[in-house]
C-alpha cells in the first residue's frame, strides 16, 4: 500500500471520527464541512434525507446522538477521489423525548472534492 492511499484512509477515519462528534454536538460547522451539500442518506426504512434534513432535525433537538460508539469501520478506495466505508454502529439516541439503544450497520460514500473528503451518501441497515 502506498503511503498516499494511508494517507487517504487516515483522512477518511478521521473525517468519520469528526462526524461523530458533530452529531453528537450538532455543530453545524461541523456538519456542513464533512457532509457534503448534496449528502444523501437512506435509513434502515428506506427514507431518505437530506445534510440539510439531518441538520435541522439535531439542531431543533428533535434527535440527539447521546453516545456513538462505531466498530469495524473498513475503508475501500475505489479511486484517488472515491471511497467506500463499511461498519457498524451502537448509539444511544433521544427522539421525541424517549432515549433508547440503535445497532446498524452502514455504508459510506465518500469523495475528495477541493482536496478534501466529504461523507456523500450513507445507507443504514439494522444489525
Amino acid at each position: 500500500m502506498t503511503n498516499d492511499k494511508v494517507s487517504d484512509e487516515q483522512q477518511i477515519l478521521k473525517l468519520l471520527e469528526d462526524g461523530d462528534r458533530a452529531l453528537m454536538s450538532a455543530d453545524v460547522s461541523d456538519l456542513v464541512r464533512i457532509y457534503a451539500e448534496d449528502y444523501v442518506q437512506y435509513d434502515e426504512a428506506g427514507v431518505s434525507s437530506t445534510r440539510q434534513d439531518l441538520i435541522q432535525e439535531l439542531t431543533s433537538g428533535k434527535v440527539r446522538f447521546l453516545s456513538m460508539r462505531s466498530t469495524g469501520r473498513r475503508v475501500r478506495l475505489l479511486r484517488e477521489d472515491v471511497a467506500i466505508v463499511h461498519g457498524s454502529e451502537d448509539d444511544d439516541i433521544e427522539q421525541e423525548g424517549q432515549r433508547f439503544p440503535v445497532e446498524y450497520i452502514y455504508m459510506d460514500v465518500v469523495m475528495k472534492r477541493s482536496g478534501r473528503w466529504q461523507i456523500l451518501a450513507s445507507q443504514l441497515a439494522r444489525a
